[in-house]
């Protein structure tokens, strides 16, 4: 095989601009050339990784299937190339010093002074060749978090400009994005903070190969020229990137731009096809001319960020194109649910999704939704802590177990329907210690679920610590409320449903992980199905 090619993606002037959605949709225009083509994130932050982050800061935290709490930025790159990411896609600076530091204190150093440069520096290289490590990929794209010139980020900057100068400059390269702010008083378009982002990674010994510029209005050939110029970049390696309705439309912007062909250019690289983007566009086609419309209630505590619940959101974008029918989520806090006001805030729903989630907060609120739907007949979906907000809703309102509970949340309740798994009863350290990653789970004949999936034995990704408690399982389940998906190795509930209902599921795993633009998850297609034959029946 070839030298593995290495792309650096990083960013200036302001954060949040989609680093990880360019890097996804580059990926995406060189893969269906047929290249081999992986993606990487490195966070500067000091967390070992963002499985202790609150949602509100970090957005949602991503799982692999080998067990990896990462960035939600994975899951784009899993959405985007259908491809499964691992522990060595997604690096924390957190990690980066516990590793160094666990080499210090074996001796590794040899009573050497351990410094940012090497020791840090050497680390972060020897994390971004890991994936190199069996020469499968073709191409490697690295994204640097946070901004250039952010003090964090610094040992990540010099690790790349020293790669950079190791691998040979036809083997790795840089593309920086950045915004153009426009200011309406003056009515322009600005450069000059985009100057001083490339002047300050010039700094830092990186030259820019390709500009990627955010913008809200169209680039004039005139800007570009005068960019080119003053950042030290071709023409042609001046990339427009306008902000567009979704960011499924993002790849085929940048083949309009030639973010591909200037890679590839630089790269000394040649199509080993001609680009095939056929299902991806057959997919946004379904997507921008739906036949139908329905509305899916959201039950969760961080809907005021969105992207804490980026992989469901996502998820119905897939099985929306699928069912050629627009999703309107409406996003419901669970804690404003109550007694007084749900059927209010309930009403007019055609399906109900309750989310995952950890902690007592606004748990009674979801209980309540679950009552509703159940009762009203609406398709309901419940995804980790919704399934269990399931279980101990039917065994409060239908078994007349009225003190049911989590002991999660009431330690000493009469009906610990759910409870805390044996594994996690003697572990102390919060960070990495769930139940994470891809496990087995075998669905029970003449289900539901296995109809939906088509075989009767499956793999799903996990992120919990709490379990059904096998102890009601007698008292709980019957011919009507059904365990249907066991682990068959532990006996764990995996999947529940309710028979004499239209489509009730709760799931003790997230699919969302799992659902691509190629793959859409078939509970996600099945679940918007049964939401619209409902709305069909309302009208």
């Amino acid at each position: 095989m070839s030298q593995t090619k290495f792309i650096f993606v990083t960013g200036g002037v302001t954060s949040s601009l989609g680093k990880g959605i360019i890097a996804a949709s580059l990926a995406k225009l060189l893969q269906s050339q047929k290249f081999k083509v992986t993606i990487q994130k490195l966070d500067p932050y000091l967390n070992v990784d963002p499985g202790t982050l609150n949602p509100y800061e970090h957005g949602e935290c991503y799982v692999t299937d080998d067990g990896a709490e990462t960035d939600l930025d994975l899951g784009h790159y899993e959405r985007f190339l259908n491809v499964r990411t691992s522990q060595a896609n997604n690096v924390t600076t957190g990690r980066i010093y516990q590793n160094v530091i666990d080499k210090e204190r074996k001796g590794e150093f040899l009573g050497k002074t351990v410094q940012v440069v090497p020791h840090i520096t050497n680390e972060i290289k020897n994390r971004i060749l890991l994936l190199n490590q069996n020469k499968e990929y073709d191409i490697i794209i690295t994204e640097i978090g946070g901004t250039v010139g952010d003090i964090e980020s610094l040992p990540y900057i010099e690790a790349v400009r020293q790669l950079i100068y190791e691998l040979g400059e036809s083997n790795a390269m840089t593309i920086h994005l950045t915004l153009i702010p426009y200011l309406s008083a003056a009515g322009e378009l600005k450069t000059k903070p985009t100057q001083h982002s490339v002047k300050t990674l010039m700094e830092s010994g990186i030259k820019a190969d390709v500009l990627v510029c955010r913008t809200e209005h169209e680039l004039s050939e005139e800007l570009r020229k005068k960019m080119a110029l003053f950042c030290n970049v071709k023409y042609e390696a001046v990339i427009q990137s306008i902000d567009v309705d979704t960011i499924y439309d993002v790849p085929l912007k940048m083949l309009d731009e030639g973010l591909d062909k200037v890679v590839l250019d630089r790269l000394k690289l040649n199509p080993k096809e001609k680009i095939d983007l056929t299902q991806w566009n057959e997919f946004l086609k379904k997507y921008k001319n739906p036949k139908s419309k329905i509305k899916i209630g959201l039950v969760g505590k961080y809907v005021e960020l969105q992207d804490s619940y980026k992989s469901i959101l996502e998820a119905f974008i897939h099985a929306g194109a699928v069912n050629e029918v627009e999703i309107e989520v409406v996003s419901i806090h669970s804690e404003h649910i109550s007694n007084k006001n749900y059927e209010i805030l309930l009403d007019g729903l055609h399906g109900l999704l309750v989310a995952p989630g950890f902690g007592e907060r606004g748990i009674e609120g979801k209980i309540k939704s679950v009552e509703y739907v159940r009762k009203n007949k609406i398709p309901f979906f419940g995804i980790c802590l919704g399934m269990q907000m399931a279980v101990i809703e039917y065994s409060r309102n239908v078994l007349g177990l009225d003190s049911a509970n989590s002991t999660e949340m009431t330690n000493d309740t009469k009906y610990p329907v759910i409870d805390l798994m044996e594994s996690q009863k003697n572990i102390k350290s919060k960070g990495g210690t769930m139940r994470l990653g891809s496990w087995k789970c075998l669905l029970t004949k003449n289900s539901l679920v296995s109809d939906i999936y088509g075989k009767s034995n499956i793999n799903e990704r996990h992120r919990h610590r709490f379990e059904f408690n096998n102890k009601f399982s007698k008292i709980i389940f019957s011919k009507t409320f059904k365990a249907s998906g066991i682990n068959p190795d532990t006996g764990l509930i995996e999947i529940i449903e309710l028979k004499d209902h239209p489509w009730f599921v709760g799931v003790q795993f997230h699919p969302e992980y799992k659902s691509t633009v190629s793959e859409p998850h078939p509970l996600f297609v099945s679940f918007v199905s049964a939401a619209l034959n409902y709305s069909k029946l309302k009208l």
